[in-house]
């Protein structure tokens, strides 16, 4: 599923929604901010930005612009983020754990699928809509999606792992490794996020959703998309390109932290963004995980 928290326009909007964090008015400092990068472009000077405040150039490290009412220690960092997202991956894979061993593999090519895994990714879904409209509830609602959406992802592997014996430690080093090729891009500004970037990013992701919604629709109502699960060549091209697009999702991820750190956003977004790079990391991971078994039945 593509990334429904961490878009063009979720950062200033959440802020907003959280009651405690507001835009400066035009004239404030900090008010306007280029494209892609939370660079100041002084007063009065609304760019391509967001209206996001941030802090002023200086030569040492960026200091926090406190919003009104907030104290200085209570903003957003990327170190919280990084921690909470630390403290998500853990509840996520001891979840994760608990689903593999509840499968039944008796009968190996009917493995079971418990009922408790529909439930898990129904849970992880409304928790996600919930923190969407709700940033303040994320510190709750983000280790409620870990627990159900690890579930599920125990479940899935397993099952996987059941006819296609070392798929899940394959697809697993895939996701890692991704990982931490897009960070790098992005830290070493390789890869730089602009405001054309994410509009092409963000498109071509709601692009997706809705074919795999559609998709959802009509195997709910006895059809079949076999496009989905074939091995032809132009599935597994279709399973690259949207594996791809998770991973350049995973760059608009690192840029709303960096922004968010640099606006001063009150703490609890920490794990409102940690709970959206969670997201986009379950939907890569699942991707790979797809075109992995196409590749191999091919």
């Amino acid at each position: 599923m593509a990334n429904p928290l961490l878009n063009d326009k979720a950062l200033p909007e959440a802020a907003k929604r959280s009651g405690t964090w507001a835009p400066p008015a035009q004239g404030e400092p900090g008010y306007g901010m280029q494209a892609g990068y939370g660079l100041p472009t002084g007063a009065a000077q609304p760019t391509a930005g967001y209206g996001l405040p941030t802090a002023p150039m200086t030569d040492g490290p960026v200091s926090a612009w406190p919003p009104a009412g907030s104290g200085a220690l209570q903003t957003m960092t990327v170190g919280g983020t990084a921690s909470a997202t630390g403290v998500l991956m853990v509840l996520l894979l001891a979840s994760a754990t608990f689903g593999w061993f509840s499968v039944d593999t008796s009968d190996a090519l009917r493995p079971s699928f418990p009922s408790l895994a529909i439930v898990g990714v129904l849970v992880g879904f409304v928790s996600v809509i919930a923190c969407y409209f709700k940033p303040q509830w994320a510190k709750f609602l983000s280790p409620v999606y870990a627990i159900g959406e690890g579930y599920f992802l125990g479940v899935i592997s397993k099952n996987y792992e059941s006819w296609q014996h070392g798929i899940v430690v394959q697809a697993a080093g895939a996701t890692l490794a991704v990982f931490a090729v897009m960070l790098f891009l992005y830290h070493s500004r390789i890869i730089k996020v602009t405001n054309r970037m994410r509009r092409i990013v963000m498109g071509a992701t709601l692009g997706i959703a809705i074919f795999y919604g559609i998709s959802m629709l009509i195997n709910l109502f006895g059809g079949n998309v076999n496009f989905l699960h074939s091995t032809s060549g132009l599935s597994i091209g279709f399973s690259f390109l949207v594996a791809g697009l998770a991973a350049f999702n995973l760059a608009l991820d690192f840029d709303f932290i960096e922004r968010g750190a640099r606006a001063g956003l009150p703490k609890h977004m920490e794990w409102f963004a940690a709970l959206g790079l969670l997201v986009t990391l379950v939907w890569l991971y699942l991707e790979i995980l797809r075109l992995l078994s196409k590749l191999r039945e091919r």
